[in-house]
């Protein structure tokens, strides 16, 4: 992949993308994703009740915030762009909030709720900060469907071998060094130089010219008048939240319904890899072999549904099916994370069409809102319905059963029940039905560059 006096896309542009949504940026996610609700509940000793409190203001906020960042995002206007002068500073930012967060333990008891809270709230705003100039970026770059895609596939790849490192040897890194702060500045490390390589490597040549000319409301007016794209929505949200459960609820399950603590680290090692393998081969694969984005989508949820309900009956019987069918539902569902993000570029295309508008930002951040609310229901709704069900913190072999129950409902039964939804939502999605005007508009459209 060469420069081309066309597009203006590089190799770097490509591989820097993928970095900057992989890398150190997708460690310090993954590690929070994964361990922040046990690390809340058995090491800064709050109570679940409360955790299920501070998660859902935290993530509500951060979901609130997305159009907010999103509009702010169109409305810049510096030499550098509209999205590359965010990769410079927010990535530092991020970093040092990730690694007070991960402090939360040393501080005293009275304080511990307001200063988690505090530095929760705040980790969600930095990755917001960071997340929505880079998905509105790729847009401004290049019109190319083959070029988004290949960037896309090279950031899901990414995404998925961070995930995999950060789930699979977090648990043992922090044994040995005793905290998660220290992992939390390595990871801020090389998220800040990605990122840094991302801005030097890409130019925005396909500027939100008008942005400046319309309230915040009338943008986001523009994508509600659209009410076929409510489906788009709750896929997002839907994909969040059966991609984050799964992950979330892993520890608890391995835990507390296996009762085997020491096999933790194995169960999400195996996760990751199923992802890794989602990524890097099974996708590629499909997208090769399926017409659409859309039959990608359909055929891997109902597949993942069948091991899911194939685990909830008979998950604790055998830990070799476990394994296994555990992998194959991963290596099928992960790459929902890749798929949706092509419905971002499908939806800001979408709305181009039909109200000769560019909404980079602002789609980008109707889709980060919708993919936290699911991130917020995850995120309090596990600690709810454990707080529920009479979960008791450290207590292995000794939950009661509503507990147990819990534990195995939210491992598998509630992403079961958001594979099914989301299908019956993508028969129904209104973008690939004009996939053929989209692609006349695009061949149309001329650079900033070639005007």
């Amino acid at each position: 992949m060469s420069e081309t006096k066309e597009t203006g896309f590089t190799k770097s542009t490509a591989w820097s993308f993928a970095l900057s949504q992989g890398g150190g940026f997708m460690l310090i996610q993954a590690t929070v994703a994964s361990f922040i609700s046990v690390y809340m509940t058995d090491t800064v000793m709050l109570p679940a009740a409360v955790g299920s409190v501070i998660m859902f203001i935290a993530t509500l906020w951060d979901a609130i915030n997305d159009p907010m960042m999103g509009a702010i995002c169109d409305r810049t206007k510096t030499r550098f762009g509209s999205y590359r002068p965010y990769l410079l500073w927010v990535p530092a930012v991020l970093t040092v909030v990730s690694i007070f967060l991960f402090r939360s333990d040393t501080v005293s008891s009275g304080a511990k709720v307001i200063y988690f809270a505090t530095f929760y709230i705040l980790f969600g705003m930095s990755v917001t900060a960071l997340t929505m100039p880079q998905m509105a970026l790729i847009p401004a770059v290049t019109k190319n469907d083959k070029e988004r895609g290949q960037a896309i596939q090279l950031g899901i790849i990414s995404i998925a071998i961070a995930f995999t490192i950060a789930s699979t040897f977090t648990s043992g890194w922090v044994a040995a060094i005793g905290s998660y702060a220290p992992l939390m500045a390595v990871y801020g490390v090389l998220a800040i130089l990605a990122n840094l390589w991302l801005f030097r490597s890409s130019k925005e040549r396909y500027h939100v010219e008008s942005a400046n000319k319309r309230s915040v409301w009338k943008d986001l007016g523009v994508f509600v008048k659209h009410k076929e794209l409510v489906v788009v929505l709750f896929v997002w949200m839907l994909s969040s939240v059966g991609y984050g459960i799964m992950f979330s609820s892993s520890v608890y399950y391995m835990m507390y319904y296996i009762m085997r603590p020491d096999l933790i680290g194995l169960y999400m090692g195996i996760l990751s890899v199923g992802a890794l393998v989602s990524m890097m081969v099974v996708m590629p694969l499909l997208l090769r072999k399926c017409k659409t984005v859309t039959q990608v989508f359909i055929i891997t949820q109902a597949l993942t549904f069948v091991c899911y309900v194939l685990l909830f009956f008979f998950g604790n019987k055998n830990m070799i099916l476990l394994y296994a069918v555990s992998f194959l539902a991963t290596a099928f569902s992960s790459m929902e994370q890749g798929l949706i993000n092509f419905y971002v570029n499908d939806t800001i295309d979408y709305l181009q069409l039909k109200e000769n508008v560019q909404l980079n930002g602002m789609v980008s951040a109707i889709k980060g809102f919708s993919y936290k609310c699911g991130s917020t229901l995850v995120s309090s709704g596990l600690l709810a319905i454990l707080a529920v069900a009479g979960y008791v913190a450290g207590a292995v072999g000794s939950q009661p059963d509503s507990a147990m129950f819990a534990f195995n409902m939210l491992r598998f039964g509630i992403p079961a029940v958001t594979c099914i939804l989301i299908i019956l939502l993508l028969k129904a999605n209104p973008l690939d039905k004009c996939r053929g005007e989209i692609n006349v508009m695009k061949e149309k459209m001329k650079a900033v560059d070639e005007k």
